[in-house]
């Protein structure tokens, strides 16, 4: 965000936000200011939005806090934005995972190219265009919040409902195909998932944090450490990820783990809830 000019964030908190607020603080350590809002009731992401609406007088850049992107070429979206008299552009990426498609909303567009349909969730997936939970939005969007109905599906303001109020008022909702990789970060594995991700795309075989100490036969590969853990035993740390300030000491060889100081998450079981 600081990369693309921005230098004011507002970060719409409620259950545990005070974590956030304690990782993130006031933005000092980023070069920008953060402030922190608290959502109240959760009603849906249209609703979380809209609480901003006294905060805000410029158009902005709107991330969904539980998907992890890579992202590529932002600058698109804000070109978009301020040259064609746009009043959102959605950030998408061409998905062969077509259950990644049903998590996720639909984008449909019109023989020029503009957004004629969003859908939440679909069943049946008619293309390939999925929006990633990253949009730009001019002041327009507020109207059509505030014209956005509850869901009788989900019993919440949907966001995807309020763009779809936008185009069908003649609204130009355009997109940009600036994401590369994306997760929604649901289980511990995500995680994981994440980090080796970001391995890859920096063509790194680990990352390992400042102060780590390890055995001296210890091997760590396509692996996350962060500062301060140690590695006490001969092991082979292999694609997993280590908290800082964590003590290591399993004999055995870690594979697919994430490791913090008051557990271990053995990533390949399945559907462990964070």
């Amino acid at each position: 965000m600081r990369a693309l000019g921005i230098k004011k964030i507002l970060i719409v908190i409620s259950h545990l936000g005070f974590e956030i607020a304690r990782q993130l603080g006031d933005g000092e350590n980023f070069g920008v200011e953060i402030q922190y809002i608290d959502q109240g009731e959760t009603l849906g992401i249209a609703h979380a939005v809209g609480r901003l609406e006294s905060r805000i007088s410029s158009p902005f850049l709107l991330y969904l806090g539980d998907i992890f992107f890579l992202t590529k070429n932002l600058n698109k979206m804000i070109t978009l934005l301020e040259n064609n008299k746009t009043s959102a552009v959605l950030a998408v990426k061409k998905e062969e995972n077509l259950e990644a498609i049903k998590r996720n909303f639909a984008v449909i567009l019109d023989r020029k190219g503009m957004v004629k349909r969003v859908i939440e969730k679909p069943r049946y997936v008619t293309n390939k265009l999925k929006g990633c939970g990253l949009y730009l939005f001019d002041l327009n969007i507020f109207d059509a919040i505030r014209r956005t109905p509850r869901t009788a599906m989900r019993d919440e303001y949907e966001i995807t409902d309020a763009i779809q109020i936008l185009v069908d008022d003649g609204s130009k909702v355009k997109v940009a195909e600036v994401v590369e990789w994306d997760l929604n970060v649901s289980y511990p594995a995500d995680l994981l998932e994440g980090s080796l991700q970001v391995l890859k795309c920096r063509k790194k075989k680990n990352e390992i944090g400042a102060n780590v100490t390890c055995h001296r036969n210890a091997k760590i590969i396509d692996s996350v450490i962060g500062e301060n853990a140690s590695i006490k035993h001969p092991i082979t740390v292999r694609e997993s990820v280590v908290f800082p300030d964590t003590e290591v000491n399993i004999k055995k060889d870690i594979h697919r783990m994430i490791i913090t100081p008051d557990t271990v998450i053995n990533c390949e079981e399945q559907n462990q809830d964070v």
